[in-house]
C-alpha cells in the first residue's frame, strides 16, 4: 500500500480550507484517509502562524514508514524545516514566449513592422 502526504479540501466554494492527511495513493483527494496531520487555510495572510499547523511527530512518523509527500505538500514541510529542501529546475519558466520572442528579434534588428 503506497501512502501519500497531501491535501484534502474542505470548506465551501470559494472559500477553501484544507487538510494535511496521510492517505492511500489509490483514494479519491477528499475521501478516506488514515490520519489528519494538520491543516491548511490559504485565505489567511503569509505572515500568519495559524495559516499552516502541522503535527511534526506523526509527519516525521508517516516519512520514516515510507509515505511520500506531494509536490505542494513537500514545500510546505521544506518551509517549516522538517525535510531538506530540494533542487527544482524548471528552464522552461525563464524563457520568453514566441511572441515575445518575435518582438525582441524584431527590435534588434530594428524593423518596424507596418
Amino acid at each position: 500500500m503506497s501512502m501519500r502526504i497531501r491535501l484534502a479540501r474542505g470548506g465551501s466554494k470559494k472559500r477553501p480550507f484544507y487538510r494535511v492527511v496521510a492517505a492511500d495513493s489509490r483514494m479519491p483527494r477528499d475521501g478516506r484517509y488514515k490520519e489528519r496531520l494538520g491543516t491548511y487555510n490559504p485565505l489567511l495572510p503569509k505572515d500568519r502562524e495559524d495559516r499552516i499547523a502541522f503535527d511534526i511527530e506523526r509527519i516525521k512518523f508517516w516519512l520514516n514508514e515510507g509515505a511520500t509527500p506531494t509536490d505542494r505538500v513537500s514545500r510546505m514541510l521544506e518551509a517549516a524545516g522538517i525535510i531538506a529542501k530540494k533542487e527544482r529546475n524548471n528552464p522552461v519558466k525563464g524563457q520568453l514566449g514566441e511572441k515575445a520572442q518575435a518582438r525582441l528579434a524584431e527590435k534588434q534588428t530594428g524593423e518596424t513592422p507596418e
